[in-house]
């Protein structure tokens, strides 16, 4: 069996396998009557030609097939009239009821008794292959059922809307209590056109547990189909109860990852945070010091470590910021125009002495892209210097360059360290993350958590990828910006 749920239309309805329809009993009934005849007519023009034996097993024939047709009672029907006939028109005394030979008594009673065995056997055979495809149809419905369960998006209407289809109904409803206890109930799903909005609207109802109950509208159910029903009812209730352990696991895993950011966090802002705090006064005590008489190029020092200690800080405390902003979707990104080329130098003079570490190779057919200008620089010297940490002394020089795919730039910052394992690369996404780091220092470890969740901002993306020979490639990906030719002047962005 196929793994795609079958089309509503084309799902057995429970209702279709039952007993003959009043119809077909009717036709039966005109058949019992109307093929003897005909039947008889034939043999009569036919005449003695095969005897009394064929005659008889002729008209049996009829019984069987009107029992096919019309059951039980046209096959008696038609068991009696064609004894009848062939006592009139085939047993001596022909066109009497008369029987002249005694035998012949015995061949009109084992007839009807022949015929109404037959019915008797062929009507049981046809009650045994309805309930075989009754079952047939329940089991298919029922595992329709359960795999619409097991889909899980979506899972309640199709259930309903299965349910709709399967008996026949014109609308299906779940139900529950009104929380505020006033007696009145609320709709928690409904499917079809005039969904009953109590159970009292409904043709039928069934509790599907905690007060939830399934309201369905359309006409009545047998005993059969309310079984049926009632293992859709397990199914719903199986189906919202697996939903509120989603919930809870959900809210679960919510509350071990917050805890698990909360205790990274104090453990970085044990170190990091207080360490150029620290730095920053013990410069300052040391200036405020009455004891010691500080020459110029020292005090000049100590206010350079209080300054650096300050603005790296600052710089600290903004990136922790900008991700509580990003994670609350509070932060919006601007759209410009943007020449990479015009970018990098202010990125370089950011990164300080370092740059000298850094070749750029952008090709000069480069179109624009769109994205905020501030946060792109904040990106790169992010990942720029993500990459300048990592690399081993000695090491070949980080290479940015770039290239175009389609509507896309790929900014690609290439390094020569020891590069990431796969198993390795979503964590340095995480934050609080140093993976392969031991300088303390570095920072809190937000860094490529927070370019990326930048770069997402702008409808971009930051994804890592091997260097050829070893190493780390970080791409930055984002749109490019139309009119893709540039202009003859579009000055600097600063």
């Amino acid at each position: 069996m196929s793994d795609e749920v079958m089309p509503f239309g084309a799902l057995p309805e429970v209702s279709s396998v039952s007993a003959l329809s009043r119809p077909r009993r009717f036709f039966g009934l005109a058949l019992a009557v109307v093929l003897p005849a005909a039947l008889t007519a034939g043999l009569v023009l036919v005449g003695p030609a095969i005897g009394l034996a064929g005659d008889a097993l002729a008209l049996l024939l009829t019984v069987i097939v009107t029992a096919l047709v019309g059951g039980l009672w046209a096959a008696v029907v038609c068991a009696l009239l064609s004894s009848t006939l062939l006592n009139y028109w085939f047993i001596p005394p022909v066109r009497t009821l008369e029987i002249g030979e005694p035998h012949n008594i015995w061949t009109v009673v084992g007839f009807v008794a022949v015929g109404l065995l037959v019915s008797g056997v062929v009507h049981r055979a046809a009650s045994t292959a309805s309930a075989a495809a009754r079952a047939a149809a329940e089991a298919r419905t029922l595992s329709d059922v359960a795999r619409a369960t097991l889909r899980g998006e979506d899972a309640l209407p199709t259930l309903l809307e299965h349910m709709r289809h399967a008996f026949g109904m014109t609308s299906a409803s779940l139900l529950c209590p009104d929380p505020s206890g006033s007696g009145t109930w609320q709709v928690v799903d409904a499917r079809g056109p005039g969904a009953p909005a109590t159970p009292e609207m409904a043709d039928v109802h069934v509790s599907a547990g905690d007060d939830l109950v399934i309201a369905l509208a359309g006409r009545p159910l047998g005993a059969s189909d309310r079984a049926i029903l009632g293992a859709f009812a397990a199914q719903v209730q199986a189906l919202l109860e697996r939903d509120e352990l989603a919930r809870a696991a959900a809210l679960a895993a919510r509350l071990e990852a917050s805890e698990r950011l909360r205790d990274a966090l104090l453990a970085a802002v044990g170190h990091d945070l207080r360490t150029p705090l620290a730095s920053a006064t013990a410069a300052v005590s040391s200036l405020r010091s009455r004891d010691v008489t500080w020459a110029d190029d020292e005090r000049d020092e100590l206010l350079a470590t209080a300054d650096e200690s300050l603005a790296r800080l600052a710089s600290l405390v903004s990136d922790l910021l900008d991700l509580s902003r990003l994670r609350a979707g509070a932060l919006t990104a601007l759209r410009q125009t943007l020449w990479l080329d015009e970018l990098l130098p202010p990125v370089l003079d950011e990164l300080g002495p370092d740059a000298a570490k850094v070749v750029v190779r952008l090709p000069d057919d480069l179109p624009a892209v769109t994205g905020d200008a501030a946060l792109v620089v904040r990106v790169l010297v992010n990942v720029i210097g993500n990459a300048l940490r990592h690399a081993p002394s000695g090491s070949a020089p980080t290479t940015v360059t770039a290239r175009r795919r389609g509507d896309r730039v790929e900014l690609l910052v290439v390094d020569h360290g020891r590069g990431v394992p796969e198993s390795d690369r979503a964590r340095i996404f995480s934050p609080f993350q140093r993976l392969g780091d031991t300088d303390n220092t570095a920072g809190l470890g937000i860094g490529l958590a927070l370019s990326r969740g930048l770069v997402e901002a702008m409808g971009g993306t930051l994804t890592p990828a091997d260097t050829p020979g070893g190493g780390l490639t970080m791409v930055v990906d984002l749109p490019v910006d139309p009119p893709v030719d540039p202009p003859v002047d579009h000055g600097a962005i600063t």
